[in-house]
């Protein structure tokens, strides 16, 4: 990212809410691809079944990318997401494509790129930025698979490093304007995401805003390590952030407590794309795009946040809608957190 785009984006986060796209994953069940089609004519002959693969359709099936990736713009998203959620060596290894994972996030990262440059052009007074998504990855670093032996991890923080450091340098390779750590349930991962980001931009030369995103996996609160918002954020906060905030979890409901524990102690933007609220029994997401936006217009109103957008069940037509929503209102403003230790276990401890 150019030193123009990076403070063309701090302007933006000033003067309004952004708009984050939504989920990439909803709108690729829309074109019901076959394994013929995640395959493309690259991969015809792979040895494993590849459908599901949703990140390769970046190279498989870019038109589709680029045509979702247009259609959050369209409806008025100011940040797009790469098509990179699963986009590490350790999460490709379902498919047997670890060797395939950073050509995956160059190209999805192009793609997202030549999108983005195509409506900023359109709309000069609204330039449209692009976030390096990297996702948390199937293995958690702090937690044991294997219930018979809780000392056992699939994972070693270096390792999860060495993937994201490979993930990283492969979304900056393609053009992205923002790395965002995102839908982390596992601080630890977390702590090893931002390590590998920090490391490759010190290996490149580079410095992009860093945007990191929690997920808070049952009612209580908490993300899968036991922490929460408030710890989590400062088990984070080493990494000086742009941006703190928590995506995916339940509807907008349900998250808008931990949103708002954030907000209170955030010395950072906040951001925040919920669910479109909670599956029904066959997992699809009926919150409708008006329901969605009248709950998020609370959020801002009461100027909670920075940036929002939707995750699961979230569309084109939801991002319209919450940013019709919220547009009336002015971002949340940075509070003035007064210098003490601020520690984190499970809970946060605030000292003095």
């Amino acid at each position: 990212m150019s030193v123009n785009r990076t403070e063309q984006f701090k302007t933006a986060a000033n003067e309004r809410i952004l708009i984050i796209d939504g989920a990439m994953g909803t709108m690729i069940q829309r074109y019901k691809l076959d394994e013929a089609a995640y395959r493309g004519k690259e991969y015809e002959k792979w040895n494993q079944d590849v459908k599901g693969n949703n990140d390769l359709l970046s190279i498989t099936q870019p038109e589709i990318i680029k045509e979702i990736h247009g259609q959050y713009l369209e409806a008025g998203a100011d940040i797009i997401g790469t098509n990179t959620f699963n986009g590490t060596t350790i999460s490709m290894a379902d498919y047997g494509m670890e060797s395939e994972a950073y050509k995956i996030n160059v190209e999805a990262a192009k793609i997202a790129r030549e999108v983005a440059d195509e409506w900023t052009a359109k709309t000069p007074e609204k330039p449209r930025f692009v976030a390096g998504a990297v996702g948390p990855t199937n293995r958690t670093a702090s937690i044991s698979p294997d219930v018979n032996n809780p000392g056992y991890r699939n994972v070693t923080f270096d390792e999860l490093v060495e993937a994201y450091k490979s993930q990283t340098k492969g979304l900056i390779e393609g053009g992205v304007d923002i790395i965002i750590i995102e839908t982390i349930f596992d601080t630890l991962n977390a702590k090893a995401a931002g390590f590998a980001v920090l490391s490759a931009f010190k290996e490149l030369g580079i410095e992009l805003p860093v945007m990191i995103s929690g997920t808070i996996t049952d009612l209580s609160g908490r993300n899968l390590s036991g922490q929460t918002p408030e710890a989590f954020y400062y088990s984070m906060s080493h990494l000086n952030p742009f941006s703190i905030g928590l995506n995916c979890s339940f509807g907008a409901d349900h998250l808008r407590p931990a949103i708002q524990e954030i907000s209170a102690v955030a010395n950072v933007y906040v951001s925040a794309y919920p669910n479109a609220g909670l599956p029904n029994e066959m997992g699809e997401y009926d919150e409708t795009p008006e329901e969605m936006a009248g709950k998020i217009e609370g959020w801002a109103k009461d100027g909670l946040i920075n940036m929002i957008g939707g995750c699961c069940g979230s569309t084109p037509e939801h991002i319209n809608a919450i940013a019709k929503a919220v547009a009336p209102y002015p971002p949340r403003q940075i509070p003035e957190v007064p210098v003490k230790m601020r520690l984190s276990g499970l809970e946060p401890f605030v000292h003095g």
